[in-house]
């Protein structure tokens, strides 16, 4: 879809503003591509700029509130030195800044506002002032010719830090991880324990004969009638048998069965 009527022309600038075009419509370069130095084409709805590359002459252009994302491709614009692109839908800011460091050399004025590429409070809240310098010095070290970016000049600081350390501020942004709403997820119906988890699988044996080793134990003590020497051994053997079962649990250590002294020694 591309928008109707004539371009407001001024000498060398040609504005097409408010068109609600999706691409740039190809009488453009042909009547004005060969003169045009400022190109104007913001408050469309471009999605690509198929199409620049008949603007060869090209010095400015202003692509601000259109719908360019992250597959938007640039022709060599040799002479461009000054490219708004505020408002659009562009993420990856290091590919962007690769692109126009090879097909834009001479640029001076950059301004990326608007866009989740460019760290700023406007549209991410949760960044602040150290992001966005951070995002200068990255750009910066990318861009070394770049005179203003978005709104505000660069300065010589920036320029020595951009050099130095600007290689190393991108801001990476963390992926989101969607979580399942309450109707698609629910939580395993596991019963707490603190053992570890080979002690709660009911397959495991070794577990189990040391178990009723222990059940075998205790059932003895409170069954039966014993002497106090008596008693004082299987409380011995008690501790033995706990310490030994915990040790056991914690360490994987091989059990070996014993089930059956365990019934000869207390029932």
């Amino acid at each position: 879809m591309s928008g109707d009527g004539e371009p407001v022309v001024t000498d060398t600038q040609i504005s097409y503003i408010g068109k609600d075009c999706t691409k740039i419509p190809s009488f453009l370069s042909r009547k004005y591509g060969h003169l045009a130095k400022r190109l104007d084409l913001s408050f469309n709805l471009l999605r690509t700029l198929d199409g620049l590359e008949g603007f060869s002459c090209l010095e400015e252009l202003i692509l601000d509130n259109n719908q360019l994302d992250d597959h938007v491709s640039f022709p060599p614009l040799p002479k461009l030195h000054t490219l708004t692109v505020n408002k659009n839908q562009l993420t990856d800011l290091e590919s962007l800044l690769d692109t126009l460091a090879s097909v834009a050399p001479v640029l001076e004025y950059l301004s990326l506002l608007g866009n989740q590429a460019c760290p700023n409070e406007l549209v991410s809240p949760e960044k602040d002032e150290d992001d966005y310098q951070r995002y200068r010095y990255f750009v910066l070290n990318k861009l070394p010719n770049l005179k203003f970016l978005d709104a505000r000049k660069v300065t010589r600081k920036e320029q020595e830090v951009a050099v130095s350390r600007g290689a190393f501020m991108k801001i990476v942004k963390p992926k989101e991880i969607q979580v399942p709403s309450g109707a698609e997820y629910s939580s395993p119906d596991l019963t707490y324990t603190p053992l570890p988890s080979l002690s709660r699988d009911p397959t495991n044996h070794r577990v189990v004969h040391i178990s009723t080793l222990l059940a075998a134990s205790i059932h003895s003590t409170l069954t039966k009638r014993h002497t106090n020497r008596e008693l004082k051994n299987l409380d011995m053997l008690h501790f033995i048998f706990f310490f030994f079962y915990f040790f056991c649990l914690y360490s994987n250590f091989p059990i070996i069965s014993c089930s059956k002294l365990a019934n000869d020694y207390y029932l």
